[in-house]
């Protein structure tokens, strides 16, 4: 049961990283997202076959001790933002930024869980919630294409920078799931364990343990 509920938190919560993106996109002038039906909670709308169902699912078999995924990218035209410069990265920060706001919340949850009389069955979903979204945040906040934190970074740098990072960022982007996979294979080899513990603690100090 408890697997079925991470399964289910996981996809809601990457629906939600998606439609926020989307939503920060038509409220700067770019109506794509909306126009194309993905400003919706249905997650048929969002899901993707690798991302949201094979990757996780062949995590929990395994007995992998965490869970990701990922949903299909909404489209956006940045041609289309208001406020050129800063307009992508806002659009980029919405994602890890809803998820940090939903870590937030179900984290206030269980501390106030005794005073609102929520059952310890909620209060252990409700960490799992605030851990999963904590991670989320973090991962997609990486400057590394294709995650957010890529864009999100993109305005702060320097011009010629700038547009040196966006030709490498584009040619990443191009070769597609190859660079998911590889870029996800090298993270769990080097970066995991420093990183599972910015997450731990960041997630302890929400929950206020």
């Amino acid at each position: 049961m408890f697997e079925l509920a991470t399964i289910v938190i996981l996809i809601l919560s990457i629906v939600l990283h998606e439609i926020a993106h989307g939503y920060a996109a038509n409220q700067l002038g770019d109506p794509t997202a909306r126009l194309a039906g993905r400003l919706t909670l249905n997650p048929l709308s969002h899901i993707d076959l690798v991302g949201s169902i094979i990757v996780p699912g062949f995590l929990l078999i395994t007995g992998a001790n965490f869970l990701f995924g990922w949903a299909k990218p909404v489209p956006y035209n940045p041609y289309n933002l208001r406020n050129p410069k800063w307009g992508e990265s806002i659009v980029a920060a919405a994602g890890p930024l809803t998820n940090l706001l939903l870590a937030v919340i179900f984290a206030m949850l269980v501390r106030f869980a005794s005073t609102l009389g929520l059952p310890y069955s909620f209060v252990e979903i409700a960490q799992y919630v605030v851990f999963i979204n904590v991670l989320l945040a973090l991962f997609n906040a990486i400057p590394f294409p294709p995650l957010d934190g890529s864009k999100i970074i993109t305005p702060f740098l320097p011009l010629t920078l700038r547009y040196k990072y966006q030709a490498m960022a584009s040619y990443i982007e191009n070769m597609g799931i190859i660079v998911m996979f590889l870029m996800i294979f090298i993270f769990l080899q080097i970066l995991w364990s420093p990183f599972f513990v910015l997450v731990s603690g960041l997630t302890n100090f929400l929950l206020g343990y």
